[in-house]
């Protein structure tokens, strides 16, 4: 009887882990902290004690509506730091429960790492708090989705949770509920409205990661497949009618280069392949060597849109770009109507063309 007892209480036990917690109630203290931060400190919750305010704002860097917000939460602390407010952010998610199909809309996801990047491309200047390896703290608060703002009193109290406003697209709010709790709170009087939802990415919770797992074997069942172009069929690409920007890489089984960036690709075209996007690849093996392409591509699980050029190999590199000389590998990043954004003869940098992919297609809805 005790063990089954103990069974069913660890049942229940993972059960609760699994839910997603609930936000903390207005009147409620603000749970004690300790995080790492991009800019290699530590902060706790007391680090923050010399400011009457103190708003906590739970975000992330693959989240478009969390990427729409942060220069309005710059602009946050530029308004309201001279005033005894201090603003400090929170990721919450763990990296390992992001798949890479939800991260369409960014050119970095969510470790630590490359928190530090965001950090510093975006001049934060602000506190960036790391909470992703177990969430802990972040469950104790309870964020709903990516950004979520909880304001507290000079006695740590919950006086406001919520969104930023009720705009995601810069520009367009009407309702600036974080504003007006904080000159609420900084003139001593009533939070006007003390609670609203949040929209925006929900919070990839550790328990997640059998989730985002599950996205690999769906992945490994797509279908492979490659097909012969020619000339004519390099100039259509070229031209790149229709709304689709076209990541073109060249490629060949021989060329050692071309086989150690190829992953790359491969993760590339699972994260953008829902937005306006297109990855093409091309091989310029002997077309006698097309099943052996084939074979290469679906090891690599290179379920993109795939070719093997059959012509003359100087009459293509003339076609596809007149200033390329000739080596492997080589990327050409195409805008609709044919205008190119990116040439690289030679391995790409990843996270330079992710950044150049993602701020042309957009970083938001």
């Amino acid at each position: 009887m005790k063990s089954l007892f103990l069974l069913i209480l660890g049942l229940f036990s993972r059960l609760a882990l699994a839910a997603d917690p609930t936000p903390l109630e207005i009147g409620a203290k603000a749970p004690a902290f300790s995080l790492p931060a991009t800019d290699g400190k530590t902060y706790t919750l007391d680090d923050f004690a010399r400011y009457k305010i103190l708003a906590i704002v739970f975000t992330c860097n693959h989240c478009p509506t969390a990427q729409a917000y942060e220069d309005r939460i710059k602009q946050l602390v530029t308004d309201y730091s001279s005033k005894g407010v201090g603003i400090v952010a929170i990721s919450p998610n763990d990296p390992q429960s992001v798949r890479l199909d939800e991260l369409g809309y960014t050119d970095l996801s969510d470790s630590f790492e490359e928190m530090k990047i965001r950090a510093k491309n975006k001049q934060y200047n602000f506190p960036y708090l790391y909470d992703g390896e177990t969430s802990a703290i972040s469950r104790q608060y309870g964020p709903q989705a990516t950004p979520h703002v909880f304001i507290f009193d000079d006695k740590r109290t919950l006086r406001y949770t919520g969104r930023i406003d009720d705009g995601e697209k810069p520009g367009t709010a009407k309702t600036h509920d974080t504003r007006n709790a904080l000159d609420a709170l900084l003139a001593d009087k009533p939070v006007p409205v003390e609670k609203t939802k949040t929209f925006g990415c929900s919070i990839k919770w550790p328990d997640k990661r059998d989730y985002a797992n599950k996205a690999t074997e769906e992945w490994a069942k797509e279908k492979i497949a490659i097909d012969e172009l020619d000339i004519a069929g390099i100039k259509q690409l070229l031209k790149n009618d229709g709304i689709n920007y076209k990541l073109i890489n060249v490629w060949a089984t021989w060329c050692g280069p071309c086989v150690t960036e190829f992953p790359e690709f491969v993760n590339m075209n699972r994260m953008y392949r829902n937005r306006e996007f297109e990855l093409v690849t091309i091989s310029l093996d002997d077309i006698n060597r097309k099943p052996n392409a084939l074979n290469f591509l679906t090891k690599k699980q290179a379920s993109m849109k795939n070719y093997i050029f059959k012509g003359d190999k100087y009459a293509f590199m003339e076609a596809l770009d007149k200033k390329w000389e000739g080596s492997l590998p080589y990327t050409l990043f195409v805008a609709p109507g044919g205008k190119i954004i990116y040439g690289k003869q030679g391995l790409i940098e990843p996270l330079e063309l992710k950044k150049i992919i993602v701020e042309n297609i957009g970083r938001i809805y």
